[in-house]
């Protein structure tokens, strides 16, 4: 992730206000919200990260009003986007975008901000370099508060086992870059999940072989 920006995967269409539109993102965002919204109750503090054109963000806090959700990526025309989202937002809720290189060990003003309630990123893990996502929970690990929560979304492996969708999704993925590809939960994100301090709590089947993956912060 330092040396090469996420790239989208699908092309995104751009308003007149600079906010981006993702075709994955509509088709997802209710889904992921009726997953959010028995797990997250009480006022929560959400940073997201790899947040691409804050579509989830904006629906998110939209939807759900105990969440108060702070963009982040490192893409510019992603911040581009997540700017005019936040610029157009109505809630009061909705901050950033803070410029977070997940691969990092120190995620800068974000740092201050902590201890986070909630740290999610969908659709980033099998997209970016593996430090990426290596950081991506060690930083979840050092920023949540106890009992936090990280959530993550998007295609899996299980245990060495993986839907055949996946599977060719994986290899189109290392094609474009060999850096990328579909992780396994249990073998790649789980054991780096406990030594973070994170024990995996909940796992949600999605449309498209998607799944929601909760972590808890010990």
């Amino acid at each position: 992730m330092a040396d090469k920006p996420p790239v989208a995967l699908e092309n995104r269409g751009e308003g007149e206000d600079g906010r981006r539109y993702s075709p994955s993102a509509a088709r997802n965002r209710e889904p992921i919200r009726d997953v959010l919204a028995p797990l997250i109750t009480a006022p929560a503090r959400v940073l997201e990260i790899a947040s691409g054109t804050g579509e989830h963000g904006a629906f998110l806090t939209s939807e759900l009003p105990n969440l108060r959700w702070t963009y982040s990526d490192i893409d510019p025309d992603s911040l581009a986007s997540q700017r005019a989202w936040q610029k157009a937002d109505i809630t009061g809720r909705l901050t950033g975008p803070l410029c977070i290189d997940a691969s990092t060990g120190e995620w800068g003003e974000a740092e201050g901000l902590a201890k986070w309630d909630v740290v999610f990123s969908a659709n980033m893990v099998h997209i970016a370099p593996w430090p990426a996502a290596e950081g991506l929970i060690r930083g979840a690990g050092r920023l949540l508060r106890p009992g936090g929560l990280l959530i993550l979304y998007g295609p899996f492996a299980r245990s060495g086992g993986i839907a055949p969708s996946n599977a060719a999704f994986d290899e189109s993925l290392k094609s474009r870059n060999p850096d990328w590809g579909v992780r396994d939960l249990d073998v790649d994100i789980s054991p780096r999940a406990r030594a973070a301090g994170l024990e995996l709590t909940a796992v949600t089947e999605m449309p498209a072989n998607n799944l929601t993956v909760v972590f808890q912060r010990s």
